[in-house]
């Protein structure tokens, strides 16, 4: 089965535990959550996506045969926006990446030294070996994936509780606030409840802030 990817970019993660560091960001096409059209979002399970995660039409996307020829796209997108310092990096994002993130994937990325991070929805299992699992659960979807580096929740959402997550395995919990027509006042929600809860740590969309993709 090909591997369909939106876009492949490089620039800096905006957001959660790796915030500020260079990245190459592989976007797959797809999510289990959402279609990804506006005709399908008020039955959508997520409906506060903002990536457009739909075909394979974006800059450095298209489809992939092999596990091997992914990770040779990925290599040289890093090396064309690079220096030779520091170990590369990869974050597998969507749409949903597990649909498609397998282990021969992951382990094509290892054979070219880079290190591994994927940003899920948590309603798959992740395959071994991944280096940095960001999950952000969504509404009522069902939680499979319970473990991982860092757990960053979209915060408000309707009928979640922070509370919920803070027994899973996972080395660290991040509020975000939710970035819709009540984006101020939710940060203000999330800095509160940060305050009063001081296990979790306020993530912040800075790439939106200082405007790179």
């Amino acid at each position: 089965m090909p591997y369909l990817v939106k876009e492949t970019f490089y620039t800096l993660q905006g957001e959660g535990g790796q915030s500020g560091r260079a990245a190459i960001f592989c976007r797959f096409a797809g999510c289990n959550l959402w279609t990804g059209r506006k005709k399908d979002r008020a039955t959508a399970v997520c409906k506060f996506c903002d990536t457009d995660f739909v075909g394979t039409n974006g800059v450095g996307g298209g489809r992939f045969v092999s596990a091997q020829g992914l990770a040779e796209h990925i290599q040289e997108t890093w090396q064309r926006g690079t220096h030779k310092w520091g170990r590369p990096y990869v974050v597998f994002t969507g749409g949903e990446p597990l649909l498609q993130l397998d282990q021969a994937l992951v382990d094509a990325m290892h054979c070219v030294d880079f290190e591994v991070a994927v940003e899920t929805n948590g309603t798959l299992a992740a395959p071994r070996g991944i280096d940095w699992t960001c999950v952000s659960p969504k509404g009522v979807a069902e939680l499979v994936q319970r473990s991982g580096t860092e757990l960053k929740l979209v915060y408000p959402q309707v009928g979640v509780d922070p509370d919920e997550f803070e027994g899973l395995d996972f080395q660290h919990f991040f509020l975000q606030p939710l970035d819709d027509e009540h984006r101020e006042r939710n940060v203000r929600a999330a800095v509160q409840y940060c305050l009063a809860h001081p296990r979790w740590r306020l993530s912040l969309q800075t790439h939106k802030l200082i405007g790179i993709p």
